[in-house]
This record gives structure tokens, C-alpha cells and sequence, in this order.
């Protein structure tokens, strides 16, 4: 651990007048070094007193560390919390865990003690550090991104300062090497006029989209016939109710477009020139200086670039964030002490690529097009009402090019308006799930439902656009060729009636592009008939949703000089004119160019009901539990201690308040069920984004409503007794922001922090509707992560009589929903078609029913349910969807049912009571109190609300666990798994 009060004194304004003591607190955890500094801040001069700062090796326990070392830090200052004006946080790029840790833990320290939390780039960082370290002239940053990949950005060190020069980006790190060993061979020394770095980018710039467009316009017109530059590369808006965007037809991926923006930065830095930039003088000419904690890995490759500096520069330090917030003060792009702009809800990582998942279905889509391309070339897809560029038929079960389309081409799909079966012409494949591409989300309330554009339907959008846009409409072709560009994203809104398999028709479609850290909105369109449903909202939202993880912080379009309803919209997304090309659209009206920054866009969605409220955008379901709770016992007044207690283990974030009765004052959750359905399950890289988007606004909602229902002013963290959490089992990465945001709260407000074990959690659900309910029980515990069967001895005495050898219920229910075309999640929707059809009609089997022990497997069942699937659409015939459900459903029925009740007999307990999210299907609800009645045994199942996921069940524990004084120290971690029979 090292600490100093000065190296950057001088720097940091150590000199500024004083009023009374306002501190920030920095820190970073984007790779293995722990960054931590703490200033003083002198807000007359907007400079920061560098007090103490601390590196430390973390070693992948970031987690554990963190707060330990903040709490160390400040006490040997003898700083109290009061005295914290602001957070700043290194944002990233960088480890994906790490990130989050130090983004979790900071938006929950800013949030308890109510003061702004300012992200600042964690590469700036390390430039600043380098900068401090007395380096000057160009430098690269390369920080690893593992896969062997690094982000590398460049910047100017001098004496003002640190300078980017470009966006941040993730490439291989071959790659990165070969483009830096140009730079340094080229290394000019001068750079023009730049922005000093306090976040800001090239991007940022005043060149804005205006000149950017007219450099891609040109790359474009040398790559064009005369006739499609002439009439492709326009668009228009039609109405306030449809915006219809268009940018000039983009050109292709290269990094020489930013090249050629920085070129023209340097150019013209009489463009670039405004009250708030610094313009920095050129430098001698001299190698590359190197640094970044991808060094480590890869300093072989990269030595020959350039100079490699010491490696006590290659990571962000106190020192560096610190300076990094200081240029963003200074340049007006923060303010520490204006906590209102710097809300910590509005704080998010650096994101620099989709989610995996993403980033394969954008695989998928571009193999697609090779192989469309390549059967087209060999006159394979000429048949009748093939797409004309050869692309794949849509399955009509999904509405995509389906995996196994693409592996194997042999199997062809059915085209559209003929018998939805399949046509296989190699009988001896058949396709399994992990082949099968759900990418249908289900509709919502308006019967639309939003996916990325597929391949198969860029004729669709032609067509539309045809329509719509006039003779400033996109072929198919450039449609097509623009869908698979890593750098694109398109999203497009179907209409359907909501039918098993139904893709339903195009009404809607956007596209943006990413270049250095904007995303151009290249299309913006709607089916007239669908307007004024939000539909382009909702696209937009998609579209900026994956531009801002893409990179991407700013937005920019055209519009229609004379379309004043589109402009009112994009000015209530936060957009504002800059400027005007004129003559731009084919009829020569001009068209008004539009910025802003990318927040606002993300959020654009608006929720299906006036009085609902979106986070992150998600529909928050506000006090269901309380509701349920308060019907059960009454209303009962504010009692010591307050509670508030945090879920996060899966794709739900939740925030509920117990005060010491054990009544719920206050229960909130985001499902992120839409952002999952169209990869037919959870997705863990997806669901931890959304935890960090949405667990402030969670928190502060679930705040608000228990000071309403408990008749107070307002209810704030500093008022609470303690912070509880789930802290196990389940998805790491979900978990961890839970806990790190958990522990940033609790110690910001000085509170107790209680860990709570997930499993513990759905046995304390009972509770809700039941509050008189008391062990001993036995308790069948079905979920999508877990089947097992518990026998409750006593309140955290719990003994595991058996548990699945392979899939747990939630997850087969989604298997065989994913096999059928359904859509996720599988457990609804199977039991919505299950209703309609006959349980007895396919006997599947009912595995391990007789197996003389309490344990259960589904694969089989999961398995043999697939194959009937097959074997009837090898066969011909069209599914039976509802009995294939209801027979499906009986089969895992009967099992649970024979075995919770061999469960009663061989512990005597006279008590069932059930949890989990499967608790909910009504047929297992039924089938138990069949049972139940007929034994003599009394049954307590959860109310419907608190089945899945909540924060509700985690308070009740929490509250039991406080009264036991049984309380976490700082530096526990999530765990993916734990034994509910042993105590924590």
C-alpha cells in the first residue's frame, strides 16, 4: 500500500483559498490494482487538493477490499463520511467485474450520504498518472481486455496536461500493436488543438456529425454507382408520430474514418475552437510512450511501438482520478457539488462491445448472409418467394435465420404463407436447442414486440421504406449489407396476435451507426397505421441502448427542415439543432442537423400504463407484497429497526423495506424479463448491466414509497437500522453489484450489513401471506435454478432431503418452450397453452418417480419431449402445442407431488409449504392441495407476487438475522454457491 500527501499538490491547486472542508473520494477497480484518492476541494478555484491516495494490489478480491481500504484510508486522515461532497469513480474500460465492484460501490456511497457521483474515465487515469509521473509526448494506453483483446487510446501528455485523441475502442491486440507501430513511426510531436481530458472525446468535439457525415458521404460516393449514390443515401420524417431519420448510406467499418477525422481535427482547429478549450502546443518529435496493465500480458508484442514506461504508470492511480476530475471541473464538464446533475442513478461503466450473446446473434446474422450470398452465386435460391439477395427464409416459429439453417443448409425452411414445417432434406439431422435461435420477445401490452433486425426481413424494410421515404428510400441491398456491420445496430417493432411461433409484421425498424463515441441514427421508420403507439421511442430506445455499449455517449441525425412534430420529439429527447445541410433530401428541402448527449435516448421508452414507472427500462411493480401482507395482517405503524434489503441474484433487481414487526413498509422490482426473452434465457453479461442501470433508481423508488405508506416526510438511508442483501447463490455477476452496492450504503449511512442466502429467502415467502406460518415443514422448492426438497426443522435449521441431478424445473418448463417457438420465459406461457389441452394425450415419462430417494431429474423428460417435437414435424403433422404442454406439465407434476410426499411421511412434519418461482404454476398449486387435503397436512403456499424473485422474502430474513446481532463484515464477496443446511 503506498500513501502520499504531495506528488500532485501543485498540480491539484494546493494553493486555492479554503472554505470549510468538502473532500471527494475517488476510487477505481478496472483492473488488479485497488486506486483510491481522497482530495480536498476548493470550489472558488475548481481545484483539488491532493490529501492521500492509496494502490493496491487487489488480485482479483476488489470486492472484498475495497471498502476495508477506503474506511482505512479515511480514518488514518481522520476524515469523517459527513465531510464527503463527491464521488468519483473510475468508469472503465476494463475488467468487467472490476468495473462494476468500484461502479456498484460508488453509486452506493453517493446515494446514502446524498452527494454526486462523477465517473471519469479509468484510461484517463492512467494518462494522468503518466502526466504526473513527469512523462510528456505521445502516449498509448493499452488496457487488457482479455480474449485477447486490449482498449488502446492515444493520447498528448504535456505540460498543460493529458489530451485524448480518440474514442475508446476494443480490438485484438495484434491488431492494436501493428496500428501503434505506425504511430510511432510517424509520430509527429504536434497534435492541434485538443480538449484537455476530463472525459470528453473526439467525439465531443465541435467537428460534430455535420463534418463526420460529408467524410463518410465521400468514402461513400467513391464506393457507389452514380445511381445509388444519387438515390440511396437520403431519408426523411414523415410525421410527429413516425420520425423517419436518414443520414447519408454509410461507409463501410474501418478505423481509417477516425483517422481521418483526427486528420481533419488537426487541420482545421479553427472549427474546434470554443471558450472551454485548451489549444495545447506541438511537441518535439520522439517515440511512442507506452503504458496500460495490458503490458503485462502482451509487452512482447508491443515493445517494438515504442518506449515502455515504468509500470508503476500502466494502472490508474488516487493521484490520476483525482486530476482527471480536475480537468472535467475545470473544463465545466462536472461540477462535484452539484449533486442533482451528477445523480448516481445516471452514472453507468464503459462499455465498448455488446454482451456475448449480442455479439453472437450479430454472427449469426452476418454467417447468414454468406451463406445466402454463397447459395444465391450457385443458383440454390431462386426458387419462388426467395429473398432476391439470397438470404435465408425466416423460420416461422422464430422469425429469424435459424442456426441450423446456416450449419447446416441442407435444411431448409418454409416460406412465408406455405405449411409451417419443416421440409428437411437430410432426415438424419434434427435440430437440437442449442441450434434453435428464439429471438421472438413477446408483445406487449399494444401487441408489438421489439428484436434486432434479422437478415430476412431487409425486403420488409425496403419496402417500407419505399413507402415512407420516397425516392430517399434504402434498397434491400444496402438494408442488407448494412445489418451484419459490427458497428451498426438495427432494431425493428412486429405486430402480431401474440400465436405460438408468430413473428408477426414489420411496422417499425431503426438503425445508428457507431463512430468515435456517437451514434448516428441512420433510419428511423413506421408503418402509418402503427403511429402514435411510442413505437419509434421504443426503437430508439433499443438503438441508443446498444450504442451506449457500443461506446457510444452522444447521438446526432437529420430531420427534415420543415418536419417541425419529429423536432419537437427529438428535442424531448434532449437533442438540439446545430446546424443545417441544405439541400439535402432528393425534393432539396434541407435538412436541420440534431445533437445530444445518448442518456435520454436510452431511457425514450415510455411505459404501457400512465401511472407506471420505468428504470432502466424497466416497469417497476411497486408493493405487491406490501399489498398482499397489509390484506393479511392490517396496517400497523412505523417500528424500529427499518430494514432495507436488496435482490439481485438473477434478471430481477429489487429493493424491499421490513420494519421490526416484520411488515413490509415498502416492496419494488425490475424485471428484466423483456431484455432476456429473445435469447430464450437468462443471459448473465445482460443481466449484470441492468442490475448497475437500475438498482439506484430501485432503491430510491422503494424509499419514497415506505415514507408514503409509513406517514413520513421522507425516509432516507441515514434513517434506516441496516442494509441487507443477497449475497448467495446464484449469477456472480449479478450478485456482485447487489453486494458492492450494498456495501457502499451501509457504510455510507454507518449502518449494519446483513448477507442474506437466497434458497433461505423463497422459505421465508410463505411468510408473506402467512404470517402465522411456523416450522417444522417440509418445503418443495422449485425454481428455474433450483428443484430440491427441504425439511425446516426451524427457522435457519434446514436439512436437504434431495435435490435435481441435472435440470431444475424452471429451467426444463423454458427448454421445452424454447423447443415449440414460445418464447421465454417457459412457465407462463406452457401453462397458458397447457390449460387448453389434455394431460393424458402423450404419456412422457415420469422421471425417477420410483427411483426410492428424493431426488429428481428432468433432462430425460426435457429430452424425450424434444424428440416427440421432432418426430412430428419429420412426420408432417402440425404440433399439438396445447396437449404436448399439458402432457409435458403432468409428467413434471406428478414427480414433484409423489415425492413431497413421500417428503411428509419420512420426517413426520404435518406442514408443506412451497417456493420458488414454479410455485406460481397453477396445475403444481392445485395438484398440492389435492394432496395435502387428502393427507391431512397443511399446505402454505407464497402469494403470486412474492413466487419469483424479490426483495421481500430477503427483508424477513434479514429482519430475524438482526435481532440475532448476525451481521457481515465489509470484506465478505458473492458467492454462486452455498449450502442451505449450513448456518452463515
Amino acid at each position: 500500500m503506498s500513501e502520499t500527501k504531495s506528488p500532485a499538490s501543485a498540480a491539484l491547486g494546493v494553493d486555492a483559498p479554503r472554505h470549510e472542508p468538502a473532500y471527494v473520494l475517488a476510487f477505481d477497480t478496472a483492473n488488479e490494482v485497488i486506486a483510491i484518492g481522497v482530495g480536498m476541494l476548493h470550489e472558488e478555484a475548481r481545484a483539488i487538493e491532493l490529501v492521500a491516495h492509496a494502490e493496491i494490489e487487489a488480485r482479483r478480491q476488489s470486492n472484498t477490499q475495497l471498502i476495508p481500504r477506503i474506511d482505512a484510508l479515511l480514518a488514518e486522515r481522520g476524515i469523517a463520511r459527513e465531510d464527503i461532497a463527491c464521488v468519483c469513480v473510475g468508469r472503465g474500460p476494463g475488467s468487467f467485474t472490476g468495473v462494476r465492484i468500484a461502479m456498484a460501490t460508488a453509486k452506493g456511497i453517493a446515494s446514502a450520504l446524498e452527494v454526486g457521483l462523477v465517473g471519469v474515465s479509468s484510461l484517463d487515469a492512467v494518462a494522468w498518472g503518466v502526466w504526473e509521473s513527469g512523462a510528456r509526448g505521445e502516449v498509448a494506453v493499452v488496457a487488457d481486455a482479455m480474449r485477447k483483446e486490449v482498449y488502446p487510446v492515444r493520447y498528448l501528455v504535456d505540460g498543460a496536461g493529458a489530451h485524448r485523441h480518440e474514442a475508446d475502442r476494443v480490438v485484438k491486440a495484434d491488431l492494436a500493436a501493428e496500428e501503434l507501430a505506425e504511430c510511432d513511426a510517424a509520430t509527429p510531436g504536434a497534435s492541434g488543438a485538443l480538449q484537455l481530458l476530463g472525459g470528453s472525446a473526439l467525439a465531443n468535439s465541435s467537428l460534430g456529425c455535420s463534418r463526420r457525415a460529408e467524410l463518410r458521404a465521400e468514402h461513400t460516393a467513391q464506393s457507389q454507382s452514380p445511381s445509388d449514390s444519387e438515390d440511396n443515401g437520403k431519408g426523411r420524417l414523415s410525421d410527429a408520430g413516425a420520425p423517419e431519420a436518414g443520414r447519408h448510406t454509410p461507409c463501410s467499418n474501418s478505423p481509417r474514418c477516425a483517422a481521418e477525422l483526427r486528420a481533419e481535427h488537426t487541420a482545421r482547429p479553427q472549427e474546434l475552437s470554443t471558450p472551454d478549450e485548451l489549444v495545447v502546443a506541438s511537441l518535439p518529435a520522439q517515440r511512442l510512450l507506452l503504458a496500460g496493465d495490458a503490458l503485462k500480458k502482451y509487452r512482447d508484442l508491443f515493445v517494438s511501438c515504442g518506449e515502455v514506461l515504468p509500470e508503476d504508470t500502466w494502472t490508474p492511480t488516487g493521484a490520476g482520478l483525482l486530476l482527471a476530475l480536475q480537468a472535467a471541473w475545470h473544463s465545466g464538464e462536472c461540477d462535484p457539488f452539484d449533486a442533482v446533475r451528477h445523480n448516481p442513478a445516471f452514472a453507468l461503466p464503459v462499455y465498448t462491445r455488446l454482451s456475448d450473446a449480442e455479439e453472437n446473434e450479430r454472427a449469426r446474422a452476418a454467417r447468414a448472409a454468406r451463406e445466402g450470398s454463397a447459395r444465391a452465386a450457385h443458383g440454390s435460391a431462386g426458387r419462388e418467394g426467395a429473398a432476391t439477395l439470397g438470404v435465408p427464409d425466416a423460420n416461422l416459429r422464430t422469425g429469424v435465420q435459424d442456426a441450423e439453417a446456416v450449419a447446416h443448409p441442407s435444411l431448409v425452411h418454409s416460406l412465408a404463407g406455405k405449411a409451417p414445417a419443416y421440409e428437411e432434406t437430410s432426415p438424419a439431422h434434427h435440430a437440437t436447442l442449442h441450434e434453435q435461435s428464439i429471438l421472438v420477445a413477446p408483445p406487449d401490452e399494444r401487441g408489438i414486440s421489439y428484436k434486432p433486425l434479422d437478415l430476412s426481413h431487409a425486403g420488409c424494410v425496403a419496402a417500407l421504406e419505399s413507402r415512407i421515404m420516397g425516392s430517399d428510400a434504402w434498397s434491400e441491398a444496402l438494408v442488407a449489407d448494412e445489418i451484419p456491420r459490427r458497428d451498426r445496430t438495427w432494431w425493428a417493432a412486429y405486430a402480431s396476435e401474440g400465436k405460438p411461433g408468430e413473428v408477426g409484421m414489420l411496422v417499425g425498424y431503426a438503425g445508428g451507426w457507431v463512430v468515435d463515441g456517437d451514434v448516428q441514427i441512420l433510419k428511423v421508420g413506421t408503418n402509418p397505421a402503427w403511429r402514435r403507439r411510442g413505437i419509434a421511442r421504443e426503437l430508439l430506445a433499443h438503438v441508443a441502448a446498444d450504442a451506449r455499449n457500443l461506446g457510444a455517449q452522444t447521438v446526432s441525425l437529420e430531420v427534415r427542415a420543415g418536419n417541425e412534430g419529429a423536432q419537437a420529439l427529438y428535442k424531448a429527447l434532449g437533442l438540439v439543432p446545430v446546424g443545417t445541410r441544405p439541400r439535402y433530401y432528393s425534393d432539396r428541402e434541407d435538412a436541420l442537423i440534431m445533437q445530444g448527449d445518448l442518456a435520454p435516448l436510452v431511457g425514450a421508452a415510455e411505459p404501457v400504463e400512465e401511472s407506471s414507472r420505468l428504470v432502466a427500462g424497466m416497469e417497476l411493480q411497486v408493493d405487491a407484497s406490501h399489498d398482499v401482507q397489509a390484506t393479511a395482517v392490517g396496517a400497523v405503524g412505523v417500528s424500529r429497526p427499518l430494514i432495507l434489503a436488496i435482490e439481485s441474484s438473477c434478471d430481477e433487481t429489487a429493493a424491499a423495506i421490513v420494519d421490526g414487526e416484520g411488515a413490509l413498509a415498502s416492496d419494488v422490482v425490475a424485471s428484466q424479463i423483456d431484455f432476456h426473452a429473445r435469447f430464450g434465457g437468462v443471459v448473465p453479461e445482460i443481466a449484470s448491466r441492468k442490475h448497475i442501470e437500475a438498482i439506484c433508481g430501485v432503491c430510491d423508488e422503494c424509499l419514497e414509497v415506505a415514507a408514503k405508506n409509513l406517514g413520513m416526510e421522507s425516509l432516507r438511508w441515514r434513517d434506516l437500522s441496516a442494509v441487507a442483501v443477497t449475497y448467495a447463490p446464484g449469477l456472480v455477476g449479478a450478485l456482485v453489484v447487489g453486494v458492492a452496492f450494498a456495501k457502499g450504503a451501509a457504510w455510507a449511512a454507518d449502518v449494519p450489513l446483513i448477507g442474506v442466502n437466497h434458497l433461505e429467502g423463497h422459505l421465508y415467502a410463505n411468510r408473506i401471506g402467512c404470517p402465522d406460518f411456523t416450522p417444522p415443514a417440509v418445503v418443495s422448492l422449485v425454481s428455474g435454478g433450483n428443484t430440491m426438497l427441504v425439511h425446516m426443522k426451524g427457522w435457519g435449521d434446514y436439512k436437504t432431503l434431495g435435490t435435481t441431478i441435472d435440470d431444475a424445473v424452471g429451467e426444463a418448463f423454458d427448454k421445452v418452450a424454447k423447443a415449440l417457438g414460445l418464447g421465454y420465459p417457459g412457465g407462463p406461457v406452457i401453462s397458458r397453452y397447457g390449460a387448453k389441452g389434455n394431460p393424458r394425450a402423450i404419456a412422457f415419462p415420469r422421471a425417477m418417480m420410483h427411483s426410492g430417494d428424493l431426488r429428481f431429474s428432468l433432462s430425460g423428460l426435457k429430452t424425450a419431449v424434444v424428440t416427440y417435437i421432432n418426430g412430428e414435424r419429420e412426420a408432417g403433422r402440425e404440433l399439438n402445442v396445447p396437449d404436448i404442454c399439458a402432457s409435458f406439465e403432468a409428467a413434471v407434476v406428478d414427480v414433484q407431488v409423489a415425492k413431497a410426499k413421500r417428503a411428509l411421511e419420512m420426517t413426520g412434519a404435518r406442514t408443506l409449504c412451497v417456493g420458488g418461482g414454479v410455485a406460481a404454476n397453477p396445475v403444481l398449486r392445485a395438484s398440492y392441495e389435492k394432496m395435502c387435503s387428502k393427507a391431512g397436512v397443511r399446505l402454505v403456499l407464497p402469494p403470486l407476487s412474492a413466487c419469483g424473485d424479490n426483495a421481500g422474502m430477503i427483508a424477513l430474513v434479514a429482519l430475524d438475522r438482526f435481532k440475532q446481532e448476525r451481521f457481515f463484515p465489509f470484506d465478505f464477496d458473492a458467492k454462486a454457491h452455498v449450502n442451505l443446511d449450513e448456518p452463515y
